[in-house]
């Protein structure tokens, strides 16, 4: 059998295409904050309104004056922990500081999955993830190694 040999001159590095961890830091905060401004405008994971509280917890609810809508901010606690907590160069996950408040967001996830992105929410991030990109573009190709004029 015959081989073939392949020498390549010059390498070609596309490491660049990665965020850094503080664009990732960047980009799970939008995604943090999109979704903490849908749970307050009481919207379900379809950019629909939530689905209603039961009788008993509308009325005690309503008696606070924090209105009757499912928001998930009874005291507030549990949206304020909700923060961006660990953060690679390809991944940001958010998450609850404490116990308390993640055993109330894992019983609330149980009546209707809030802690996910909507629509309107993954357009958001996508958005954010192209302004951040635009950023990095001047960055990627570098003009003495492919000749002529580099915007």
């Amino acid at each position: 059998m015959a081989s073939v040999r392949v020498w390549q001159k010059k390498q070609l590095r596309l490491d660049r295409l990665n965020f850094t961890q503080r664009q990732m830091f960047m980009l799970g905060n939008v995604g943090a904050g999109v979704v903490k401004n849908r749970l307050r405008a009481a919207q379900g994971p379809a950019d629909s309104p939530a689905k209603p509280l039961t009788k008993k917890y509308a009325i005690r609810k309503s008696k606070l004056g924090l209105g009757n809508r499912r928001n998930l901010s009874l005291t507030g606690s549990m949206l304020q922990n909700l923060a961006v907590r660990t953060v690679s160069e390809n991944r940001a996950k958010a998450g609850l500081s404490t116990r308390k408040d993640r055993l109330k967001a894992w019983a609330n996830q149980k009546i209707e999955p809030w802690l996910v992105f909507s629509p309107k929410n993954k357009a958001a991030v996508t958005e954010a993830a192209r302004r951040i990109f635009d950023e990095m573009k001047r960055r990627l190709v570098l003009q003495k190694h492919f000749g002529g004029r580099q915007r």
